[in-house]
């Protein structure tokens, strides 16, 4: 009788097992004796006719094994099922790694010397400065025992005894690249050279190409000697300035150093310098890894560099500078691209090394014509004149030309860039802009003497003044024309978010937004009429809001850059609708009026329109002209910075920066943390009617020459009058030629129309000497530990309007007036 488990039989009831199966009728036994019945069943007798046998030991269903024990296989199936995927992925890497061929070396080695990059101006063909030392091949006899023996101990120790893997390398580099993390540089020295010399520029993260270099490396371990591996590779490694061990001995020790010639310090700088190409010469990463690689270079070759560590000196790197590369008007360009592309996650080491073809957005016809325009108006001033000029397309944000300085080498101060300097009525525009947004007409009457109201947050005791008497009420054209203050603090305090609005307007419109924010918590409704420091690129590229029916287009240097015939940094042109084309058109009529009966009368374009306004500064410390055409908008500044030593006597300066020791020359006493003479902003002389606008006349005659005169759209006659003051009387008709010529002029004598704090200077030269910020910088609020202005650096280095905040000037800035300007 076959045995009844215990947990399913019956015998645990109140009626007795049977005495043998055999004796029962198959039909009247119980659901649980069917199911056990189907297991196999012993003999029912030992003999024939002997008594039915005892029950056995329980059993289960599937021979012994229950709950999730019955779903693990037996142990052969296991060996069995990993033997048959063992050969399977076996076999596809043999296959994969028998169809995987060493590219052609002759091939390699051109794509792998092919790493200078170079800069273009905008046609993608004229040539600005090819930046980079050129790699240069040489055999591994020329390159000094030093740095092979550098590079083998730090990167690859095993090297001379692998077989051109690691197999820990080659599954951390497999993880990383899997999980989407940096991609992982192979761990020996000959998949490093697999990827550099073979992958050429190729540097595209998947495991495909890991694998390949993988089968690579081995291959060629087979194929090639160790020497001619590691010569390979120290050709082709990045160093930071350069690829290759010779192009990279010259660029950080000199021109006159070989891969021949290193010292075992110099060798093993370059070794350390392979891990993270991109540090800085003398970071103090670097530093410790070269301090690394000394002491692995004494544990290696112990009778080569024993006594290493304790007598090695950190090598004396060059500056990292070339006249040929950055001399003249060039250095301005190349330096301006390359502070773009490193703001975009691209160093400037990295472009120099990897061969890219970098269209800028400098039209050289355009440069050469700043040049001669500013040149030209400053050629009989003092070296005591700084001028910045910036040129904008409107239309898309590119950077046509600007005029940053005579030689970027003697002088690397960008004035269009760097020099932040208070906008003054230059900054009238964007109330106007906002006054017109709001739904107010260019036909609405403001206050002339005095604002309305008389007394307004944030503004002296004494108000704000105009130079002369203008009348009690003046249309929002002749207020423009004229530049009247009172005239538009008023229409900044009448709008319905007050001097937020504009400062709103002007952000959205590329001015740095913690700057401006800054300055009218500073100067509070003096914001409206340009205490706010701007650039003169931030100028051009904001006036493009009226050129361009309204809209911004953040100003750029860089069109594209190219890798072999692959787009690796497209341009940026992120645009936004900033105000109406009505509201665009409505001001472009208003800023037509400065060139033609305004404070600019008479440096119109002839026949090709043309619209701008004025600026100058109290004390006519600064001067602006910002104007524009549909296809260019273009900016000029002026200030004057005098150098005086600590016991007030006037030097002059050199290269128009202040000595920082007599004469220049070397001394003892005086450096750059103490120096011989300090810049301060003095008065120019002259308003902004003056040079400024004579400079950019001139450049925007040479700039339009050849092309085509397009139109402004016609007036849309957009908003309602809002009458602040009432109308004079008799109310002005206006005529059909032209709504806002009453024929006499209002205003009378123009005289210093800019200025709004009295006293008022015209045309005087003030006599006082000039004072000294307590700390501050030039721009009337704190600097940071560095020098920069607070709260004006967004993070990278750059405001929202696309510029790059300066660099502390070599001779210190001069100390701009907290008083309100004009």
């Amino acid at each position: 009788m076959a045995a009844q488990p215990y947990d399913e039989g019956p015998g645990r009831g109140d009626q007795p097992p049977p005495r043998s199966r055999a004796r029962q009728d198959p039909r009247t036994l119980s659901n649980q004796e069917t199911i056990v019945s189907d297991a196999p069943r012993r003999s029912r007798r030992r003999g024939e006719g002997g008594p039915p046998e005892p029950p056995g030991p329980p059993t289960k269903k599937d021979g012994g094994k229950g709950g999730w024990r019955r779903f693990v296989p037996s142990w052969k199936i296991v060996v069995a099922g990993f033997v048959v995927l063992a050969a399977g992925f076996f076999g596809m890497i043999m296959i994969a790694y028998a169809n995987t061929p060493v590219p052609d070396v002759d091939q390699a080695k051109a794509d792998a010397v092919a790493q200078q990059s170079t800069i273009y101006y905008r046609d993608g063909k004229t040539e600005i400065a090819k930046l980079g030392t050129k790699r240069v091949i040489v055999p591994i006899s020329k390159m000094d025992q030093t740095v092979r023996d550098a590079a083998v101990a730090i990167e690859n120790k095993t090297f001379y005894e692998d077989s051109g893997i690691s197999i820990s390398g080659m599954f951390r580099a497999l993880y990383m690249t899997a999980t989407g993390q940096q991609l992982q540089g192979a761990s020996t020295i000959t998949q490093q050279m697999a990827s550099n010399y073979y992958d050429g520029l190729n540097r595209e993260i998947s495991i495909k190409r890991k694998i390949s270099e993988i089968f690579v490396a081995v291959k060629i371990n087979d194929k090639l000697s160790k020497e001619k591996i590691l010569e390979n590779y120290l050709n082709t490694v990045n160093f930071g300035r350069a690829y290759g061990v010779e192009a990279a001995a010259k660029a950080y020790f000199g021109d006159r150093a070989t891969a021949a010639k290193l010292t075992p310090e110099q060798g093993a700088y370059l070794a350390a310098r392979i891990q993270q190409p991109n540090w800085e010469p003398d970071a103090p990463a670097l530093k410790d890894r070269w301090t690394t690689t000394i002491q692995y270079m004494a544990q290696q070759w112990p009778d080569r560099y024993g006594n290493l560590p304790q007598t090695a000196k950190w090598p004396k790197i060059r500056k990292d500078s070339n006249e040929n590369e950055l001399g003249g008007l060039k250095g301005y360009m190349v330096m301006q691209v390359l502070q773009e592309l490193k703001d975009r996650g691209l160093p400037p080491d990295a472009v120099r090394s990897s061969g890219f073809h970098i269209t800028s957005t400098f039209d050289r016809k355009l440069m050469l014509a700043a040049k001669e325009a500013v040149q030209s108006t400053t050629s009989s001033m003092s070296k005591e004149y700084h001028a910045g000029l910036a040129a904008v397309n409107p239309k898309n944000g590119r950077i046509l030309a600007f005029y940053g300085g005579s030689n970027y080498v003697k002088d690397p101060f960008n004035e269009p860039f760097d020099a932040k300097k208070q906008a003054a009525s230059a900054f009238k525009p964007y109330v106007l802009a906002a006054w017109l947004q709001a739904g107010y007409s260019l036909k609405s009457y403001v206050p002339g003497n005095e604002t309305v109201p008389k007394e307004i947050p944030g503004i002296q005791k004494e108000g704000i003044r105009n130079s002369h008497n203008v009348g009690q009420a003046i249309d929002v054209v002749k207020a423009t024309a004229q530049s009247v203050n009172t005239a538009y603090v008023s229409m900044a305090y009448a709008l319905p978010g007050k001097i937020d609005e504009v400062k709103n307007l002007v952000e959205s419109a590329g001015f740095d937004q913690k700057r401006m924010e800054a300055d009218v918590n500073e100067h509070s409704y003096q914001f409206a009429i340009g205490s706010a420091p701007v650039s003169a690129v931030e100028q051009a590229a904001g006036y493009s809001i009226f050129a361009n029916g309204g809209k911004y287009t953040k100003y750029h240097v860089v069109q594209e850059v190219r890798q072999g015939k692959q787009v690796v940094y497209p341009e940026q042109r992120a645009s936004k609708q900033v105000v109406d084309p009505g509201v665009a058109a409505d001001a472009t009529v208003a800023m037509q009026e400065v060139l033609r009966s305004g404070t600019a009368a008479g440096q119109g374009l002839g026949n090709r329109p043309a619209a701008g306004k004025t600026g100058t500064n109290n004390n006519e410390k600064e001067a602006w002209f910002v104007g524009y055409t549909p296809q260019i908008s273009a900016a000029v500044g002026f200030y004057r910075e005098q150098c005086k030593t600590k016991k007030g006597r006037v030097v002059e300066p050199i290269n128009s920066s202040c000595p920082e020791t007599p004469r220049g020359k070397p001394s003892s006493k005086y450096n750059r943390d103490n120096p011989y003479s300090t810049a301060y902003e003095v008065s120019l002389g002259f308003e902004g009617a003056g040079p400024p606008t004579a400079t950019w006349h001139k450049f925007m005659t040479l700039a339009h020459e050849g092309l085509p005169v397009e139109q402004f759209p016609k007036r849309a006659e957009i908003g309602v009058p809002e009458n602040i003051v009432p109308s004079p009387t008799p109310t002005p008709k206006p005529t059909e030629d032209d709504p806002f010529d009453t024929g006499d002029d209002p205003l009378g004598d123009q005289g210093n129309q800019d200025c709004f704090v009295n006293p008022c200077n015209d045309n005087v030269t003030p006599t006082e000497e000039p004072t000294i910020d307590d700390g501050g910088d030039d721009t009337g609020f704190p600097q940071t530990a560095n020098g920069d202005v607070a709260g004006g650096n967004n993070g990278n280095g750059h405001g929202n309007g696309g510029g790059r905040l300066p660099a502390p000037k070599p001779t210190g800035w001069a100390s701009m007036p907290r008083s309100e300007e004009r």
